[in-house]
């Protein structure tokens, strides 16, 4: 991984920043240090290449900090979309580097005109901020089944509208899109300002939708991070697929010259729901209820039929009440041997976003994954979580949506270009 990460220029000279392993590719600062389950402080990438075979912000660690929107497309003109597209990969690549949305900068334009930059990351590193783009089903036909670009024959199969799942209580005004951009880092006002700075490029060609903030990561993508806990207090994407893992990000993340569409061929399908936890009726339950609704310990994540975070599930061991792994837990009903052995990249957030009507927290998990397809690698685990799985009794899915993650950009090219060629 050191090998595909670049120091910015910006973070060696601006900032105050201490610097630190510059050879090996890293700039560690205070601010962006990572802290390991001993509690020292560990190193985090300056930044990442915007260009590559697959996008960034997929396979790469996950950072600490998310924003994530979904755009409305609000013009008719294919290319004024094009156009769009191409502005967002200059702008994203030049962000995702430390530098500016735009050439001219926050400060150095003629004092009455805009400037091409909003100016609240001046002096802040990237932070490892990575920029991914997803297109919806919406891109392709709208809610009329028009085509809207010239785009639908090249519509995959697999982008559809997710189904409405038991339990759902989705909230229209925040759930699909026909654009996604997710922004990561280590520093919330550096992802704030990437989103902030694409709207307002895309102003007349696109809309803001909804949005969502994340602190928190709950995913680990890579071996050299330690497992996450979530708002329940539990570790969380224990089994989740990591970037060390190339066969099974082959077979459960990206998409295949043999899927359908070429391409979209090194892609990947992003999928997003908002999960409200209700935490203060979880809180008054007991460790032990807790722990058999999970199915996993609270303390080392270990699976309550023995062994250690990482050993496999044992759901056949009985114990004198039954399974030690109670059926209706939640790992057991998701668990691969339960589907076929398949697997996805999880890559949510945690989020609090002040408090609901009645005084509780509205609080959850932001839950973000990457999947193959989402028809045999995603939709099955949702079904039957929503039916089976004691976890449904203390949370609620709020938001709903799916895009087509088209592969990285090469030198010269334009994010999604292989869709319009």
């Amino acid at each position: 991984m050191v090998s595909d990460i670049k120091v910015s220029r910006r973070t060696l000279v601006g900032g105050g920043t201490a610097v630190a392993g510059v050879a090996a590719g890293f700039a560690v600062g205070d601010r962006y240090a990572e802290r390991d389950d001993a509690g020292a402080a560990t190193s985090v990438a300056a930044s990442y290449p915007f260009r590559g075979t697959h996008q960034a912000g997929i396979v790469t660690p996950a950072q600490d900090r998310l924003h994530f929107a979904a755009f409305d497309i609000t013009t008719g003109s294919r290319g004024q979309l094009v156009a769009l597209l191409k502005a967002w990969t200059t702008a994203a690549e030049r962000m995702t580097q430390g530098l500016p949305a735009g050439p001219i900068g926050p400060t150095e334009g003629a004092p009455l005109v805009p400037p091409d930059d909003t100016g609240e990351a001046i002096g802040l590193p990237p932070g490892g901020l990575t920029i991914t783009f997803g297109f919806g089903p919406g891109m392709f036909r709208d809610g009329r089944g028009r085509d809207r670009y010239g785009l639908a024959d090249r519509q995959p199969e697999a982008l559809v509208d997710l189904p409405h799942f038991p339990g759902d209580a989705l909230d229209p005004q925040r759930s699909r899109g026909d654009l996604c951009v997710q922004a990561c880092s280590e520093d919330p006002q550096v992802a704030f300002h990437a989103v902030r700075n694409l709207a307002r490029i895309g102003f007349g060609t696109v809309a803001v939708r909804w949005s969502q903030l994340g602190f928190g990561r709950t995913s680990t993508t890579s071996a050299s991070q330690s497992t996450p806990r979530n708002l329940f207090g539990f570790k969380d994407g224990t089994l989740n697929v990591k970037a060390e893992d190339s066969d099974d990000l082959a077979s459960y993340v990206w998409v295949g010259d043999d899927d359908g569409q070429d391409w979209l061929a090194g892609g990947s399908y992003l999928v997003a729901r908002r999960i409200n936890m209700h935490v203060e009726t979880w809180d008054r339950q007991g460790l032990r209820p807790q722990e058999d609704v999970i199915g996993r310990t609270k303390d080392t994540g270990a699976p309550l039929s023995g062994g250690t975070e990482f050993t496999p599930l044992d759901l056949s061991m009985q114990g004198s009440a039954g399974p030690l792994v109670p059926a209706d837990s939640h790992v057991a009903v998701v668990s691969p041997e339960k589907h076929g052995g398949v697997r996805m990249l999880r890559r949510g957030y945690n989020f609090v976003d002040g408090s609901n009507a009645l005084g509780g927290l509205d609080a959850g998990l932001f839950f973000v994954a990457f999947v193959r397809d989402p028809a045999t690698h995603f939709i099955p685990l949702q079904n039957a979580m929503a039916t089976s799985d004691a976890m449904m009794e203390y949370v609620q899915f709020t938001s709903s949506a799916i895009f087509a993650v088209p592969p990285g950009a090469g030198p010269g090219e334009y994010v999604g270009q292989s869709l319009f060629a």
